[in-house]
């Protein structure tokens, strides 16, 4: 078998239509909104590594300070043959565990992006010839099909992109993972914690604005794809806790009053001045709550692991 594999899931245009639904529902709604995972094009891209550098933005660093301390354990504890991560990108964090785990078969990435899935498998046949890749180009938060690969099978969901889910939606996704697990599989799941509201709001409104860039970078991408005239610079970052949620909400609030043209929606939106677009929420977790969410999804927490600083956990969950 070639050590490469890589199937398509999606529709060559369902990125394109999605785009299209997500702006056209987000947009004609109040409040108005629109979802995070559109600000990742390629100059979105650039800005989240800018980012991931930046002094008040912990959240990476943290993350990997545990998959390096703990991928032993984490290897242990799973005993997976089958590696599979759920919106891979670059696949770079894993590496950590791709190196612990004694007996890996398969990796199986699985991003919306050819490009990324490619380029990432790439690196890593090369670094490790004995390891098969079999990349999938999926939604992770749609209906998912994995490929038949040897157990024991170890789930990983990295970043605490599980926060950037309304609650409806977390439940939804993990119940989707559970069906995807046999017994002996488990789950590897990247929370962010709740914390000191300074230290939050920080982490998402640093100093030197790159997550404000970050941020506007969705009206670029709207204006790009589909043909909208969102000048950026009349949107203002803003970064919120809400503590009653207890999530990190960012927001672009207009300047002025103005009128958006989007000729491929055939769409016109206004906004009032200071009227705000939600871009993102990020769920910040307590021990007991994601225990209380994985089991609601018959999956139990049985092992929860966090840096030094106590910011950020990794928890693995096993089918209940």
């Amino acid at each position: 078998m070639s050590p490469f594999l890589l199937t398509r899931t999606l529709p060559v245009d369902a990125t394109d239509a999605a785009l299209r639904a997500d702006v056209l529902h987000g947009l004609t709604r109040q409040p108005k909104t629109l979802p995070p995972k559109w600000f990742y094009d390629a100059r979105g891209s650039e800005l989240f590594e800018e980012i991931t550098r930046l002094p008040e933005y912990y959240p990476t660093r943290a993350e990997r300070e545990i998959l390096i301390d703990r991928a032993g354990a984490i290897a242990a504890a799973s005993g997976a043959r089958t590696l599979v991560e759920l919106g891979s990108g670059s696949s770079e964090k894993t590496r950590h565990l791709l190196d612990a785990l004694p007996d890996l078969h398969t990796y199986v990435p699985v991003d919306v992006s050819e490009s990324a899935l490619r380029g990432a498998a790439e690196a890593l046949l090369e670094e490790r010839p004995g390891l098969s890749v079999h990349a999938l180009i999926a939604d992770f938060t749609g209906a998912l099909t994995l490929p038949q690969t040897p157990g024991p099978r170890l789930i990983v969901f990295l970043g605490g992109t599980i926060g950037n889910l309304l609650p409806k939606e977390r439940a939804a996704f993990l119940s989707s993972v559970r069906s995807l697990l046999s017994p002996g599989d488990s789950l590897l799941l990247g929370t962010d914690l709740v914390k000191d509201e300074e230290v939050l709001v920080a982490a998402y409104d640093d100093a030197s604005g790159v997550t404000a860039a970050f941020n506007r970078n969705v009206l670029s991408v709207v204006d790009r794809e589909l043909g909208a005239d969102f000048e950026p610079a009349d949107f203002e970052h803003v970064a919120r806790w809400n503590p009653e949620r207890e999530w990190i909400e960012m927001r672009l609030r207009a300047r002025r009053e103005l009128t958006v043209k989007i000729p491929e929606l055939n769409l016109v939106v206004p906004f009032e001045a200071g009227e705000e677009l939600r871009t993102e929420i990020s769920a910040k977790f307590r021990e007991e709550g994601v225990r209380d969410e994985l089991g609601r999804a018959g999956l139990r927490l049985a092992q929860w692991w966090t840096d030094a600083a106590g910011r950020f956990a990794l928890s693995l969950a096993t089918v209940d």
